[in-house]
């Protein structure tokens, strides 16, 4: 009768044994790097979560609010400036001036306008009239400049324009310029935005009365 079974010797079990060691430290080390990986990896995308979420939450609640535009008729009956009223919205981060741009068209003519940093005007240096022309007169067809209703911490200045929560600004713009609209004349409708770098624009869009019996007209 055949045997059946043999007798395993020292020699063959400590064989199995260093063979069972060495797998289980490979299981080991698989296992630490997919670890290691993993938690580089959650790492990065909460880290990226928040940062969308930050710039989400920013790009949502910042933005600027249109609050009124007048315009000033001169002597032709024409609109030769405008005043934009403008400031940020509620919960709005800081906005630079400097980085924003002013859209407007009269569907003849489309103007993009950055900030002319030289046509300032601080709120002491206001005269009581906002459409004194040195205002407006050294614009070109595609600058806007400031004059500071409110600004309680001073954050608005010639050369860094922020507006934060609170502040009040007049954007002016010198419709008069023949490289642009060569004023603005009656029934005409005037449409575009104020856009911030970051966040939501203010909407501007009004048109003009029929006839101009005063020299400044509330359009917005």
């Amino acid at each position: 009768m055949r045997q059946l079974f043999r007798v395993s010797n020292d020699k063959d079990i400590g064989a199995i044994g260093i063979g069972t060691m060495i797998i289980f430290i490979a299981m080991v080390l698989v296992a630490g790097i997919a670890a290691s990986v993993l938690i580089q990896t959650s790492s990065r995308l909460e880290s990226q979560a928040m940062t969308t979420g930050e710039e989400t939450t920013a790009e949502v609640a910042t933005g600027l609010s249109v609050d009124s535009v007048s315009g000033y008729a001169d002597t032709s009956d024409d609109i030769k400036y405008l005043a934009i009223e403008i400031r940020p919205r509620s919960g709005s981060e800081e906005i630079d001036l400097s980085e924003a741009f002013l859209e407007l068209s009269n569907s003849s003519v489309k103007l993009v306008m950055t900030y002319n940093s030289s046509v300032f005007t601080a709120k002491a240096d206001i005269d009581g009239n906002l459409f004194t022309s040195s205002f407006y007169s050294g614009l070109d067809a595609d600058e806007f400049g400031i004059i500071v209703c409110e600004d309680a911490d001073s954050s608005c200045s010639s050369s860094t324009p922020v507006i934060n929560r609170g502040d009040k600004v007049l954007i002016t713009v010198n419709v008069g310029d023949t490289d642009g609209f060569s004023k603005i004349g009656e029934r005409v409708d005037v449409w575009g935005m104020m856009v911030p770098e970051e966040g939501s624009p203010g909407i501007i869009t009004f048109r003009t009365p029929a006839s101009f019996t005063d020299n400044v007209i509330g359009l917005q």
